[in-house]
C-alpha cells in the first residue's frame, strides 16, 4: 500500500493524478495518513478510489470511456468494529455518493437492489473505524473498496483520516434495539473486503451472499421506519434462502416480533439468535445495569425481555451440552480498578442467574471480567453510542 505523506491536498492528487498516467495492470491502493475535517477525509478517500480506476482497460479507452458509464451498486457502509450503521456511515455514503454523481459523470450509482446486481459493474463498500488520533482525541478511518462484481476481484482501494469531531455515533434503530453484538462471518467479510488491496478477490462469504444483503438491507430500512410488518415479512423472506442463515436476519425476526407483541414468537425468535451465538462460539448481549450497580436497568421498556434472553440462554446452552465464560464488560468511566471488580459482579450476577434458570449449568459456567479493556466502541458516553461497550459476554467452549 502506498502511503502518502502528510501534505497538502494538492499533493495528493498530485501523487494520484500520476499513479493514473502510469499505466500500471493493477493499481494500487492509497491512503493518506494526515488528519483531517470529515469531509475533506471523504473526498480524498473517493478521489483517490475514483483515480485508481483510470488504469483499468476500459478507461483507458477514451472512446468507450466517454460513452460507457459504469453502474455501481452500495451495499450501505458500517462501523467496522460494531457492524452497525450509524450517524456516521450514513454521512459517509451521502457524502461519498454526493462525490461520485457530482463529479464523475463515468459513474451510475444504482439502488441497492437485488435487481439491479445483474445490471452493476461494480459494488461499494465502505466501513469507518474508530482509532486513537492526535493526543488523547479518537479519529475515524474511512475505508473504501470498489469490488467488479463479475470477477470478483477488488479494483480500486483507499483511505484516509477523519477527526472524530461533532459527528452522530449513534446507531441507527435496528441497531440500537438490537439485543446482541450483530457480527458475524458475513459482516466480518464486508469488513476485510472494504480493507483489501487492488487485484485481490473479496471475501468469498460476504460476496456469495451480496444478493441476501440487498434484502436485508430492504428489511432493515422498513424497520428503521417502525414498518414493523413489512420488515418482519421481509427477513422471513430472507430466511428461507439458503443464504438466509445471518445473524442479522434472526436478530431482525426477533426485533420485529418483540415490536408487534407477538412474545411467545419473539421469544422462539430470540433461541434462534441464541442457538446461533453458540454454534458460532460467542454471543454478545446487551444486558443494561444501572450506573455503578448490579441492578437492571429500571426502565421496563429496556430490561422488560431481559428474564427471557436469560432462559434462553440457558435453555440452548444446556441443550448444546456446552461450557459457558460469562465475560462482563463496562464502559471507559471510572478508574480501571474499580470497573474491573464492577465488570466481574455483573458476569457473576447473570451466571447466578443462568445457573437458577437452568442447575445443570453450575459447573459448567464461570464468570469473568475485562472493565474497559476489550471496549467496542470506546467513546465513554455512557449512553446509546456506547452500550456495546456495557456488554455481557459468553464465549462457548467444550467441556471438560
Amino acid at each position: 500500500m502506498i502511503k502518502i505523506p502528510q501534505s497538502s491536498l494538492w499533493s495528493a492528487l498530485a501523487v494520484w493524478a500520476a499513479f493514473a498516467l502510469s499505466g500500471c495492470a493493477t493499481p494500487k491502493a492509497t491512503s493518506v495518513d494526515s488528519e483531517m475535517p470529515f469531509a475533506q477525509a471523504v473526498t480524498i478517500a473517493t478521489d483517490g478510489l475514483v483515480s485508481q480506476t483510470q488504469k483499468l482497460p476500459s478507461f483507458l479507452n477514451k472512446v468507450e470511456s466517454k460513452l460507457i458509464k459504469r453502474p455501481v451498486v452500495l451495499d450501505p457502509m458500517i462501523d467496522a468494529g460494531t457492524g452497525q450503521q450509524t450517524g456516521v456511515t450514513k454521512l459517509l455514503e451521502q457524502q461519498v455518493i454526493g462525490r461520485l454523481t457530482s463529479n464523475y459523470d463515468k459513474f451510475e450509482i444504482l439502488p441497492f437492489e437485488k435487481s439491479n446486481l445483474a445490471k452493476a459493474q461494480y459494488l461499494l463498500t465502505g466501513t469507518t473505524t474508530s482509532i486513537l488520533g492526535q493526543g488523547s482525541k479518537r479519529s475515524l478511518r474511512i475505508n473504501l473498496a470498489l469490488t467488479d462484481l463479475k470477477s470478483g476481484n477488488i479494483v480500486a482501494q483507499a483511505s484516509s483520516i477523519a477527526r472524530d469531531a461533532g459527528l452522530d455515533n449513534s446507531p441507527t434503530a435496528y441497531f440500537r434495539d438490537s439485543p446482541v453484538l450483530v457480527k458475524d462471518k458475513v459482516v466480518d467479510g464486508y469488513v476485510v473486503t472494504t480493507a483489501t488491496s487492488p487485484g485481490q478477490h473479496a471475501d468469498v462469504v460476504y460476496l456469495d451472499r451480496v444478493a441476501a444483503a440487498t434484502q436485508i438491507s430492504a428489511a432493515t430500512n422498513l424497520y428503521n421506519s417502525a414498518r414493523y410488518e413489512e420488515s418482519l415479512t421481509e427477513y422471513k423472506a430472507v430466511a428461507a434462502t439458503p443464504a438466509g442463515e445471518q445473524l442479522r436476519v434472526l436478530n431482525g425476526i426477533y426485533l420485529n416480533t418483540w415490536k408487534l407483541g407477538r412474545t411467545a414468537e419473539a421469544e422462539t425468535a430470540f433461541s434462534k439468535v441464541v442457538a446461533f451465538g453458540i454454534a458460532n462460539n460467542t454471543l454478545g448481549v446487551k444486558f443494561l445495569f444501572n450506573p455503578g450497580s448490579i441492578d437492571f436497568w429500571s426502565d421496563a421498556k429496556i430490561s422488560g425481555p431481559y428474564q427471557m434472553w436469560l432462559r434462553q440462554i440457558a435453555r440452548e446452552a444446556a441443550s448444546a451440552g456446552v461450557c459457558v465464560d460469562i465475560v462482563g464488560h463496562t464502559s471507559r468511566t471510572g478508574s480501571e480498578r474499580a470497573n474491573d471488580s464492577l465488570s466481574l459482579q455483573r458476569a457473576t450476577y447473570i451466571k447466578q442467574r443462568l445457573d437458577t434458570a437452568s442447575p445443570d449449568l453450575g459447573s459448567k459456567t464461570k464468570a469473568s471480567g475485562k472493565g474497559f479493556r476489550e471496549n467496542i466502541v470506546g467513546s465513554g458516553t455512557d449512553d446509546v453510542r456506547d452500550a456495546l461497550d456495557r456488554r455481557v459476554e459468553f464465549k462457548i467452549g467444550p467441556c471438560g
